[in-house]
């Protein structure tokens, strides 16, 4: 519930302040990601029956689409207009909203991912682990955007590696592990938050593109995106855990925390949208950076995780990397400029 007020405060924020809607929703983002990482590491590593990732990923598509419909009900003033404005710019435009079934494909792939990566690394290096999505995303910018990045943004963004290939080392040497829940395996949790790097870098910057090209308001986009992604999700659902499904139903494992889970990540791709309307891809990917402080700090407490230098130092990095690349945000200089 409080997500959802939340929400609905960003939406009724003008548009004349864009500034503010910018740097709020920045803020919210990264408080979203810190406690979401928590959340999924803890849900897939706590005693008593394991709910089906890909039921969850299906059912937090479901919450977002109410969520974005009743938003659009409220723009456009009632339910006539509501019906008028999806036939006006869904029905009627078959082509532009199949476009948005690429990211909506890539998105239901990358967030079982992260089901997959928080089962199988603990939430602080995870965290840090899916900041490379930053790089992905800023090296995607330049391709398909044609951005142009400083020379020390660069360097920002290869601190950021240097950060995150610290955290890894500082954590290899553990064998695979078992807190209450199945087997861990850290190198299937980094090749799951690799993975979910690179989808997420894509996705997002085909998805601002489309948002940043066209009339069609963020919520609406929200309605194609998640009318397309619901039949993906349904199929995942029953080619990955159809038997599973069948034998305990589309809900095992289900209780309030699954719930509440599945809520918060609706929220998360909600306030991306914002993000991604009001901002950008690569300073939404800094921003989420500094979930990482708050959730080192919890999972010690919750989790008993253990801060070693090596983690200290490599998380620095990343954290150093946000500040370096926040302090170049004026226009590129021609000499000073690297394309690829």
């Amino acid at each position: 519930e409080f997500w959802h007020i939340l929400l609905l405060k960003l939406f009724f924020i003008s548009e004349g302040n864009t500034n503010v809607l910018k740097y709020v929703s920045l803020v919210t983002l990264t408080l979203q990601n810190a406690i979401l990482g928590l959340s999924m590491r803890y849900a897939r590593t706590r005693n008593g029956d394991m709910f089906l990732s890909s039921t969850a990923v299906l059912m937090s598509e479901v919450v977002k689409l109410i969520t974005c419909i009743g938003i659009v009900y409220i723009e456009a003033g009632g339910v006539v207009k509501l019906f008028d404005t999806i036939d006006k710019q869904i029905i009627k435009q078959p082509i532009d909203t199949l476009k948005v079934c690429v990211p909506s494909f890539v998105y239901v792939v990358q967030n079982n991912l992260l089901y997959v990566s928080a089962s199988h690394l603990d939430a602080a290096t995870y965290q840090v682990t899916y900041q490379l999505k930053i790089l992905t995303t800023a090296m995607f910018s330049v391709f398909i955007l044609k951005k142009e990045l400083l020379r020390t943004q660069w360097i920002s963004l290869l601190t950021l590696i240097i950060g995150v290939v610290l955290v890894q080392l500082a954590q290899s040497g553990d064998a695979p592990t078992s807190v209450s829940g199945p087997e861990q395996n850290r190198f299937i949790g980094f090749m799951a938050a690799l993975s979910a790097c690179c989808l997420s870098g894509f996705a997002g910057v085909y998805f601002e593109k489309m948002l940043k090209g066209s009339d069609v308001t963020v919520w609406m986009r929200n309605v194609q995106l998640s009318l397309c992604s619901i039949p993906f999700g349904l199929i995942s659902c029953f080619v990955y855990d159809g038997h599973t499904i069948k034998e305990n139903g589309f809900f095992f494992g289900y209780d309030k925390f699954v719930n509440y889970l599945i809520v918060l990540q609706a929220c998360g791709g909600l306030i991306v949208a914002v993000v991604v309307k009001y901002a950008d891809n690569i300073l939404k990917g800094f921003a989420t950076s500094l979930a990482i402080v708050i959730s080192c700090v919890a999972s010690i407490y919750i989790f008993n995780f253990e801060l070693t230098l090596q983690f200290t130092v490599g998380a620095a990095f990343v954290i150093f990397s946000i500040f370096l690349y926040g302090h170049t945000t004026k226009k590129p200089v021609v000499s000073n400029t690297f394309k690829v």
